[in-house]
């Protein structure tokens, strides 16, 4: 099948540089992605972005470029509860993929354990409205209570400005609850103000609710140049993120978000990205639990 990508689209960095900072032995890759490709793997109808292809031997070239030993591939939205292509990688990854789904009310049990054999952990509830149609809460939370017993979590997806009216339905999930890129906070309010404080607050006091500190690419205003020659690229990002790996150092995960879908003003550099690293997580000890001890946890604990 023949698609035709969104108008503007901006494709994946092809050729990223070898990040400088040296990744622990083991790190895993928490948050990334694959696309199609399309002609194998359709994207579903009611899609609000077509993608480029982005297939899984291009994601794992990158993974052992950059340094990764591992990945968590999360659905695309524009794949809908389709999740073939996330299957089809996590079965070519040879143990070294985890996968997080989209699911409906409609699945089975017997799909469901299928999809826990494949390598899945975990299920994602979008709330950001320009990527989904909205789902009824109780739907959402149906699935959460089916997923439970399997020792899965809930990946949830949305913006700052909307977690007062979202608080009471994840701090009611039943499972453990990891929230993407730090709930996208407004990186030009401060980083001790109301709204990223709510989210702290969120974190204190629900021992269940983890968060990426990923995508500073998505969330930067000051963006990817460097100053004066230093390596300080998204520096606005910083103290959002080290601030949550500082508090909560068993309860945070990092990755790529590759092949980056959406974004609309440059494509970050992946091996910048990995540079980021050691400056919202600066010791040793903080970077083994970001990157290796905490998902091994939550995607391999039979290996921990």
């Amino acid at each position: 099948m023949e698609f035709q990508k969104t108008p503007g689209w901006l494709d994946w960095y092809a050729n990223p540089s070898r990040p400088q900072f040296k990744l622990p032995l083991g790190a895993v890759d928490a948050h990334c992605h694959v696309f199609g490709p399309g002609a194998q793997f359709p994207y579903a109808p009611e899609r609000k972005y077509t993608p480029c292809d982005a297939s899984k031997e291009q994601l794992f070239a990158l993974r052992d470029k950059l340094g990764f030993e591992r990945n968590v591939i999360v659905q695309a939205t524009c794949h809908g509860a389709d999740n073939s292509a996330l299957v089809d990688a996590l079965k070519y990854s040879n143990g070294k993929a985890r996968g997080v789904v989209t699911v409906r009310r409609s699945v089975s049990d017997k799909e469901l354990l299928e999809l826990h054999e494949a390598g899945v952990r975990g299920v994602r509830f979008n709330f950001v409205k320009r990527l989904v149609d909205f789902t009824p809460k109780e739907e959402l939370m149906e699935i959460a209570n089916r997923i439970a017993p399997l020792g899965w979590h809930v990946v949830i997806y949305f913006e700052a400005v909307d977690l007062p009216e979202l608080w009471d339905f994840f701090t009611e999930l039943p499972t453990t609850v990891v929230v993407d890129h730090m709930g996208r906070p407004d990186v030009t309010k401060p980083v001790d103000g109301p709204e990223f404080e709510l989210f702290i607050k969120l974190m204190r006091e629900h021992s269940n609710i983890w968060s990426k500190v990923s995508c500073p690419e998505r969330l930067s205003v000051s963006g990817p140049t460097a100053l004066n020659g230093e390596q300080n690229a998204y520096r606005d990002v910083v103290p959002f993120a080290r601030r949550l790996v500082e508090l909560f150092p068993d309860r945070v995960l990092w990755g790529t978000d590759w092949p980056h879908p959406n974004l609309k003003n440059h494509m970050p550099d992946d091996g910048l990205l990995v540079d980021f690293i050691p400056h919202i997580a600066p010791t040793v000890e903080l970077q083994e639990k970001l990157l290796v001890g905490n998902p091994m946890q939550l995607y391999w604990p039979e290996e921990v």
